[in-house]
């Protein structure tokens, strides 16, 4: 039986996750400014954009529980190998999850949001877009943003933006979510705002 090769993570493993970890956290402090990965992943299974590759290499580990919606189901092997996370068996259990931004369910508001005393026992959501550009704009108001902040994202389900408007109401409990496609990503932490303009 043929072995298919294992797809490399980070060129360089420590500077490729110690550089995405400083992106993330600028990113979620400026919420919806645009980061790239560069060339600091090798490769990724054919499902996984590379940005999202180099959120969950940086990330997640054998203590966060991972979903992973059907479509991704390519990346398990590459996952554990690089990560040793284990696989959540349902988006309920899950600190972190992968999904498809044309997926309709489950909602935001279904994964993991914390509670009053741990708020921080909540998920973060990677959702895979075409593009974080060219889309119908969406304005962004909240902590980290001075006035307010316009993204566009594509390949996003119609219900998208008012699940993300009923998990923010939940705030301080919510997911966090992280919009990547290609070598690009953004983040909507709960305490962002969105409100669809035109």
């Amino acid at each position: 039986m043929a072995v298919a090769p294992l797809i490399p993570g980070f060129a360089d493993p420590i500077f490729g996750s110690q550089t995405i970890f400083r992106d993330m956290l600028d990113a979620t402090a400026h919420p919806g400014s645009i980061r790239h990965v560069d060339d600091l992943i090798c490769g990724t299974p054919e499902s996984l954009p590379r940005a999202a590759a180099a959120c969950l290499l940086t990330l997640v580990d054998y203590d966060t529980p991972v979903w992973l919606s059907s479509e991704f189901a390519d990346i398990r092997t590459w996952l554990a190998f690089h990560t040793g996370a284990p696989l959540a068996a349902s988006h309920r259990d899950a600190r972190f999850a992968v999904m498809s931004g044309q997926s309709s369910a489950p909602a935001l508001t279904d994964f993991p949001v914390g509670d009053d005393r741990y708020p921080d026992l909540s998920a973060t959501v990677i959702v895979i877009c075409s593009s974080l550009e060219g889309g119908r704009p969406i304005r962004l108001t909240g902590p980290g943003i001075e006035t307010e902040a316009l993204i566009a994202p594509q390949g996003l389900h119609d219900r998208f933006w008012a699940s993300h408007r009923d998990n923010n109401a939940q705030f301080p409990l919510g997911c966090d979510v992280i919009l990547v496609a290609g070598a690009q990503f953004l983040a909507l932490p709960r305490s962002v705002r969105s409100v669809e303009v035109g």
